[in-house]
């Protein structure tokens, strides 16, 4: 055979490829980036496909919708991105980071791990808009910010914003913040929320504040009222005790081992004189272990509400302030999410989620979903997460109709007013809701019993605080 005869098959090749490298060079044309999008791109994480979908820089470790933005929080930096596009608006270093303020008037508060000091950022730029350069720990709500910083160890300071304030709204003095209390809302002493299988529990955003908090510091809880910042009670708990402050009410839960059994009660305590306002004997909280009875969990529940267990194996719902028996479930129910308002739980037949409305039981809505899917309740939405197939369903919470119908194996990640995030590794996108998803003033409502919406049964708050005086304008 002669050599020489043709370039052959690897001769060729070369050839072509030298030719594209010339023009691509020149700028006659440039199939690479083309090329390059075609091997990065992504497959679709849902059916129908969503309104956008990017790929962040690593898996998040939280998302949160703050406004107009979604801001995705991973290990060692955080970025924002457009609700509308999903392009990237800014990036920063950052150990942790959290969500302040509602719909209106968010900010992204951020720090580093065992540095002390935080700056407020604005959503949309990344703009500093305070620094603080002492706090220890920041805790992040709907309608306020409040930090902790401490002179010495047994002398610190609570500081309460407003999320874009420049001032603090009042200070408080407590002797020493428990070691691990630092970074952003390290635990305090309230409610644990109910575990939904691919529905991340911060699915909700930043809740409003609660109108006590109880601070955990050498032993003892100091109960701070939110509002005025007055530090209200300094109690140890007992032996058998645990301490909880739930929907404006300092909780004594005792459980007490008796003939290899627990016995439980609950007492619900006077913000300001201490004194017993309500007491409830015989529903386990799942405070305690099995283990001679001792509590190492806070309570399960949400808001001003707390789940438990009656004496007939039933679960329960109780309101934090007064004790009432909010809801109690039926044979074979179970609950899988509950706020201030309703309560979701699966259906004895394991074959459908129902919503029923706190303190009358009245089924809202009922729709099918399988013997393992999870559930979770926001202000704007309840997510149904179900299996075989894999579907993520989204419903207003008052009436069941339908948001949101996605075939996808991805996670709820975060609900906002007009749709929410989901995600599946680095991979995030964004799903418009359909219907019309409710609003409030700044897009959610309060707690109910402590503003705009009413609680199951009393609508003026744990003070009263949004109900008139009866007496007011009466002589004498």
């Amino acid at each position: 055979m002669a050599k020489g005869r043709g370039l052959g098959v690897r001769g060729g090749l070369l050839l072509a490829l030298i030719v594209v490298v010339v023009l691509a060079a020149t700028g006659v044309w440039n199939p690479f980036p083309t090329m390059w999008d075609w091997v990065d791109r992504s497959e679709p994480i849902a059916e129908p496909d969503v309104v956008w979908q990017q790929r962040v820089g690593g898996t998040p470790r939280s998302v949160t919708i703050a406004g107009d933005t979604v801001v995705v929080e991973q290990r060692t930096r955080v970025e924002a991105r457009s609700l509308t596009t999903g392009t990237q608006l800014w990036e920063r270093k950052a150990d942790w980071s959290a969500v302040a303020g509602g719909d209106r008037d968010p900010v992204v508060v951020v720090g580093k791990l065992l540095v002390k000091g935080y700056e407020v950022l604005d959503p949309t730029t990344g703009a500093t808009r305070r620094r603080d350069g002492d706090a220890v720990a920041v805790w992040t709500y709907r309608n306020l910010l409040i930090d902790a910083r401490c002179a010495d160890a047994t002398d610190c300071t609570l500081s309460a914003w407003d999320p874009r304030g420049a001032a603090p709204l009042w200070t408080a003095f407590v002797p020493g913040v428990r070691g691990g209390l630092l970074g952003d809302n390290p635990g305090l002493l309230d409610t644990r929320r109910l575990d939904a299988v691919r529905v991340d529990e911060e699915v909700a955003g930043p809740e409003p504040v609660p109108p006590l908090l109880g601070f955990p510091i050498d032993g003892r809880v100091h109960v701070v009222d939110t509002a005025t910042g007055r530090v209200l009670q300094n109690v140890e708990p007992g032996r058998d005790e645990r301490l909880s402050v739930v929907g404006g009410r300092l909780l004594r839960i005792t459980a007490r081992s008796q003939d290899g059994s627990c016995f439980f009660a609950i007492s619900g305590r006077d913000s300001a004189t201490g004194q017993e306002t309500w007491h409830r004997a015989g529903v386990n909280l799942r405070t305690a272990d099995n283990a001679g009875c001792v509590q190492r969990e806070d309570p399960r529940g949400a808001r001003n509400v707390l789940i438990g267990v009656a004496p007939d194996g039933r679960e329960a719902v109780l309101d934090g302030y007064d004790g009432r028996l909010l809801l109690i479930t039926g044979e074979g129910e179970r609950l899988l999410a509950v706020d201030d308002r309703y309560a979701l739980v699966r259906a004895a037949d394991k074959g459908s989620v129902v919503s029923r409305e706190l303190g009358t039981g009245q089924v809202r809505w009922r729709r099918p979903a399988g013997a393992k899917a999870g559930a979770a309740l926001t202000p704007y939405a309840a997510v149904v997460a179900d299996e075989k197939p894999s579907r993520l369903v989204a419903v207003n919470p008052r009436t069941g109709t339908e948001l949101a119908n996605l075939r996808t194996a991805a996670n709820a990640l975060a609900v906002g007013s007009n749709g929410m995030i989901i995600g599946e590794g680095r991979e995030i996108g964004y799903v418009r809701f359909g219907g019309a998803a409710p609003r409030g003033d700044g897009g959610v409502p309060a707690p109910g019993g402590t503003g705009g919406v009413p609680g199951p049964a009393d609508t003026c708050g744990p003070k009263r605080e949004h109900c008139p005086d009866p007496d007011r304008g009466k002589d004498g």
